[in-house]
C-alpha cells in the first residue's frame, strides 16, 4: 500500500496568476533605480527643450517665462516651447510603449509600431484628408489618423489569420500593407502640389507646429492607450510563454492580442496625427531598456514610457542646435541617430 502525503500545499492556475514568483529585493531596487533615473533624465531634457531654441534662455528666464505673464519670455515659453515639449513627452511615451507592446505581441525583436501597418494606415488617412478633403489642422487630422490606423489594424489582423493569427503571419500582412499604403501617400503628394506643401514637414516627423490645441486633442487618446497597455502587461507576460501556457495560466490569447492591438492603435494613431511618422523610437528604446529592467512588461513598459521621450526630446533639441538659425526636423534626427545605434546593438548581440 502507498500513502500519499496530505500536508503538501497544492497550486492552482489562479494561484499562479494572482501570486507571481517573488522578485529578489536587489532586482526590485535596481528596477526602481532605472525608473528614478529615467524620471530625472526626463525632467532634465524637458527643461533643455524649453530653454534651447533660436533664442537660448537661461534657467532664470525659463522660470520667469513659466510663472510670470509680464515676463518678455512668457510668449516664447507658453506659445511655442512648452506645447512642443509637452507633445514630445506624450508622443515619445506613446511610441516607446507601442514599440514594447508590438515586440511582446509578435515575439519579434525587430517589431515597431509600423509592423502591422498602423503608422501607414494613419499616414494614408491623413494624406487623404489633406489631398481630397482639404483638412488643414491637426485637430482634424487626428480623427482621420485614428480611423485609418483602426481600419488597417483590423485588416492586417484579419489577413494575418484573425483568431488564429501568428506573429509570422501578422508581420507578413503588415509588411504588405505598409508597402501599398506608403506608395499611396507618395502618389498623393506627387500628384497634388498643395498636399505636398502641407505634408512636407509632417511626413518626416516634426514637433515644430505643436500648440496647446494639438496637445489637448491627442492627449486623451495617448493616455488611454498607455493605460490599456499597462493594464494588459501581466497577460502579455503569460502570452510570451506561448498560447497553450497562457491559457493554462488563465489568459485568453485572442482577447489579449486584441487589447494590445487596440492600445497600439490609439498610441500610434494619435502620435502620427500630431507629429508625423517618426521612426526608430519605438524600435530602439525597448532594446536599450530591456537589459536594465528585464523582460517583465510590468517594469519594461513604464521604463519605455520614460526613456522614449528622453530620446525624442533629446533629438528635437539636437536638431535645433545643429540646424541654427533654422532647425532639423526631429524625424530626421531620430533616423540619423537611430540607424547606427540599432546596428551597434545588433552587432554586439
Amino acid at each position: 500500500m502507498r500513502f500519499l502525503p496530505t500536508s503538501e500545499p497544492t497550486l492552482s492556475v489562479t494561484t499562479l496568476v494572482d501570486a507571481p514568483p517573488s522578485v529578489p529585493a536587489g532586482r526590485r531596487r535596481r528596477r526602481a533605480g532605472v525608473l528614478a533615473a529615467g524620471l530625472l533624465l526626463l525632467v532634465t531634457v524637458a527643461l533643455l527643450s524649453i530653454a534651447v531654441g533660436a533664442r537660448p534662455l537661461s534657467p532664470a528666464e525659463v522660470w520667469q517665462g513659466l510663472v510670470s505673464a509680464a515676463s518678455p519670455e512668457h510668449a516664447v515659453v507658453h506659445r511655442m516651447r512648452l506645447p512642443r515639449t509637452l507633445l514630445g513627452l506624450l508622443a515619445g511615451a506613446a511610441l516607446g510603449t507601442a514599440g514594447a507592446l508590438m515586440q511582446a505581441l509578435t515575439r519579434n525583436p525587430l517589431a515597431d509600431p509600423g509592423l502591422l501597418g498602423i503608422n501607414a494606415g494613419a499616414s494614408a488617412a491623413v494624406a487623404t484628408a489633406v489631398g481630397l478633403l482639404g483638412v488643414a489642422t491637426v485637430g482634424g487630422w487626428i480623427w482621420f489618423a485614428l480611423l485609418g490606423a483602426a481600419v488597417v489594424t483590423a485588416l492586417g489582423y484579419a489577413v494575418g489569420g484573425g483568431r488564429r493569427a501568428t506573429p509570422e503571419r501578422l508581420a507578413l500582412a503588415g509588411a504588405a500593407l505598409n508597402a501599398v499604403l506608403y506608395s499611396y501617400v507618395s502618389a498623393m503628394m506627387l500628384l497634388d502640389s498643395a498636399s505636398l506643401d502641407r505634408l512636407r514637414f509632417w511626413t518626416v516627423g516634426s514637433l515644430a507646429n505643436a500648440d496647446f490645441g494639438t496637445v489637448r486633442t491627442v492627449a486623451p487618446f495617448m493616455l488611454a492607450g498607455l493605460l490599456a497597455g499597462l493594464a494588459g502587461a501581466r497577460a502579455l507576460n503569460a502570452l510570451a510563454l506561448g498560447d497553450d501556457a497562457a491559457r493554462a495560466l488563465g489568459a485568453r490569447p485572442a482577447l489579449v492580442r486584441a487589447g494590445a492591438i487596440t492600445a497600439v492603435t490609439l498610441l500610434c494613431g494619435a502620435a502620427t496625427a500630431a507629429c508625423g511618422p517618426i521612426v526608430f523610437v519605438g524600435l530602439l528604446v525597448p532594446h536599450l531598456v530591456r537589459p536594465l529592467t528585464g523582460p517583465d512588461l510590468r517594469w519594461l513598459l513604464p521604463a519605455c514610457a520614460l526613456y522614449a521621450p528622453v530620446l525624442l526630446l533629446g533629438a528635437d533639441v539636437l536638431g535645433r542646435v545643429l540646424g541654427r538659425p533654422g532647425e532639423l526636423q526631429v524625424g530626421l534626427v531620430t533616423a540619423i541617430l537611430g540607424g547606427p545605434l540599432f546596428l551597434r546593438l545588433v552587432a554586439r548581440r
